[in-house]
């Protein structure tokens, strides 16, 4: 089992991730990279963690530039002088669990290639450690969140708009509220105290998480709200009328504004996307480093998926969801929030689930392919799982990466169709699972 996912390392603190998990992670790392900066988010197990990784960083010979408490896009702001950053969170994650993310001088993400090549290193423990002599020495970053800040600041204009900033007691907390202030906005913030027991809310930016956010943005008659995760390369909002707009309508909005030829989206995004611009759209596997690699690769002016991580090449190749914000609000100043997001289509949407043996997992998958190639559909995707264009619908059948079951998507222009192709997709997955 591989020991990186689509975006980085995690585990429970102390079980799955632990102080040497961290040092090895460190000295694999370090013996391919000769600077490295670190950063951590507000998590309680942030400074065991950092101090191992950074002393694997150092045994391996790297010079090692602590950021301090850092959103993962201040992070990698501070990375692009350096071979490499190290961002020690587990994002969205409960507080028990601990991680550490990889990012290259231009933002992105290590590439599926690049975390293997750590993985053997640990796995082989064949790691190039210094004498004494000549182990990596440590400095201390100070500025990376104002450098952080005036890159956004020079990418966007004035906003005199009344936001509220709900900053999920994490790192966002000492750069959104800064940057949309200097914006010159009127800034209210919630869970603005850095705090690793997260006890505004959870650290994941759904609806459900967000009530007081909506209720605040209401009461206060603010002009919308932003809410981050626990490391802030995700952003979602909240319109001026206190309701929740989730990542297909922002990926929507955003892809209209910043997509002039080609966007990239994962496999799960809405096909409202594809109806509400005019750009190219193209899809690629689920994850933030796989979204990067493509807008890359693609030449893209936009991408982003639907779990609220937005990337615009022309500043970063890392989700940014503090840059989000202030392009948000920089909207939102020219025209309301409830308004811009009256054209986007909302189309009905189903999940469901199907749960087989474990052991069966291979044997499922292959399955699956042979059964769903005999689909009648206008397209059929295998980037990730399974995605079927129908005329005027479409699914995605895709086995969960952490759990024994086939998770299955249906969305369409109406319900009652939406509920045929669910109870089509749901009657091959049974099928293949027995």
């Amino acid at each position: 089992m591989s020991l990186f996912g689509s975006s980085g390392v995690r585990g429970v603190v102390n079980e799955e991730f632990t102080p040497e998990l961290a040092a090895m992670i460190g000295m694999a790392v370090g013996s391919k990279a000769r600077k490295a900066v670190t950063g951590m988010d507000s998590r309680t197990s942030g400074p065991m963690v950092e101090a191992a990784v950074a002393g694997g960083l150092m045994a391996a010979g790297c010079d090692v530039f602590g950021a301090g408490l850092v959103t993962t896009p201040t992070l990698a702001e501070a990375s692009r002088c350096m071979d490499c950053g190290v961002m020690i969170t587990a994002s969205h994650n409960p507080p028990e669990y601990a991680g550490a993310k990889l990012c290259n001088p231009d933002g992105s993400g290590f590439s599926v290639e690049q975390s293997r090549a750590i993985e053997r290193l640990i796995e082989s423990s064949e790691f190039k450690l210094k004498p004494w002599d000549k182990v990596g020495t440590r400095h201390v970053m100070q500025d990376a969140v104002e450098c952080h800040a005036m890159r956004i600041l020079s990418g966007v204009g004035r906003s005199g708009v009344k936001v509220v900033v709900d900053c999920a007691n994490g790192p966002s907390s000492n750069i959104t509220p800064l940057v949309l202030q200097r914006m010159g906005c009127r800034v209210v913030t919630l869970n603005s105290n850095p705090d690793g027991h997260f006890p505004g809310r959870p650290p994941e930016p759904i609806e459900e998480n967000l009530s007081d956010l909506k209720s605040a943005v209401v009461s206060m008659k603010a002009d919308l709200g932003i809410a981050h995760d626990g490391d802030a390369d995700r952003m979602v909002a909240v319109d001026d009328k206190g309701r929740f707009l989730g990542g297909d309508q922002l990926l929507a909005l955003f892809a209209k504004r910043f997509g002039k030829k080609k966007v990239v989206v994962t496999v799960d995004a809405s096909m409202a996307i594809d109806d509400y611009i005019e750009a190219k759209v193209v899809r690629t596997r689920v994850g933030d480093v796989f979204v990067s690699e493509e807008v890359k690769r693609a030449k893209a002016d936009f991408g982003g998926e639907p779990s609220g991580t937005w990337i615009f090449p022309d500043q970063t190749y890392c989700p940014d969801g503090v840059l989000a914000a202030a392009r948000l609000v920089e909207l939102v100043g020219r025209k309301r929030l409830s308004d811009l997001s009256k054209g986007i289509p909302r189309y009905p949407t189903l999940r469901d689930a199907v749960k087989f043996e474990s052991r069966d997992k291979a044997k499922v998958l292959r399955r699956l392919e042979s059964e769903l190639k005999t689909v009648s559909c206008e397209e059929l995707l295998t980037t990730d799982g399974f995605r079927l264009q129908f005329e005027d619908g479409w699914a995605l059948v895709r086995p969960s990466g952490t759990e024994p079951k086939v998770r299955v998507l249906a969305e369409a222009r109406s319900e009652k169709r939406a509920a045929e192709i669910m109870k089509l997709m749901l009657s091959y997955v049974k099928r293949c699972v027995r």
